[in-house]
């Protein structure tokens, strides 16, 4: 598989400006999740034509409300995986049978994949769907976590979990548009590279993942 990294930057959102700090904070998230604005997604798959053979699928989220500085909280995924080795991702997964909604599918697989106990989240709403190029469905559900919880992560499904600042990633100046040239022509995606000031790590924010967050600046910023 190609490294996404090696692809070239197009455009980068310098005029748009970020969300104000004090929307990113736990009363002005919930006020806007229980009333919002309004507001267009701006990506909703990674490519046309998938939604008709789409299968349902959930993430969760998480926003650490450290008190002096929000957080996003994601995860790296082991190398090994059949779909999306390696890539950056929010926690979650496919639908299962005895999931009765998106909420239930997310909190489930936020527990087995990073062992959070669903008591710890405080769900305040979800996100349009966003269709990935691997034929799901997925619901992005929003919550907050107080600072304090304790991570399990799965190794087989998890090879690191991390923290971004909720202020860079509603940056746009962090948004690339990136190009993809393939067999079936160009195709525009957006990435948010970040390294860690702790360890030096570069994490490469991309995809599906990406596009959902720039869905959420887009709702925060409405």
């Amino acid at each position: 598989m190609v490294d996404p990294r090696q692809w070239p930057v197009v455009a980068v959102d310098e005029r748009l400006p970020p969300v104000p700090p004090d929307r990113l904070l736990a009363p002005a998230l919930r006020t806007r999740f229980a009333s919002p604005p309004v507001w267009e997604p701006e990506l909703l798959s990674d490519r046309s034509g998938l939604l008709a053979t789409s299968r349902p699928a959930a993430v969760l989220v998480p926003i650490v409300q450290h008190r002096a500085r929000p957080t996003v909280l994601l995860t790296r995924r082991t190398a090994h995986l059949r779909r999306h080795s390696g890539q950056v991702a929010f926690p979650g997964g496919r639908q299962d049978e005895q999931d009765g909604s998106p909420l239930a599918t997310a909190l489930r697989e936020v527990h087995e994949e990073v062992g959070i106990e669903s008591s710890r989240i405080e769900v305040i709403g979800t996100m349009p769907e966003y269709v990935t190029g691997t034929g799901f469905r997925v619901t992005p559900v929003v919550g907050l976590l107080e600072p304090g919880f304790e991570l399990k992560p799965d190794p087989n499904e998890v090879a690191d979990v991390f923290e971004v600042p909720f202020e860079f990633l509603m940056n746009p100046q962090h948004h690339q548009r990136r190009r993809i040239l393939s067999d079936d022509g160009e195709r525009l995606f957006f990435a948010m590279p970040w390294r860690s000031p702790d360890t030096e790590v570069e994490y490469f924010i991309w995809g599906a993942t990406a596009a959902m967050l720039r869905n959420l600046y887009r709702m925060l910023s409405a």
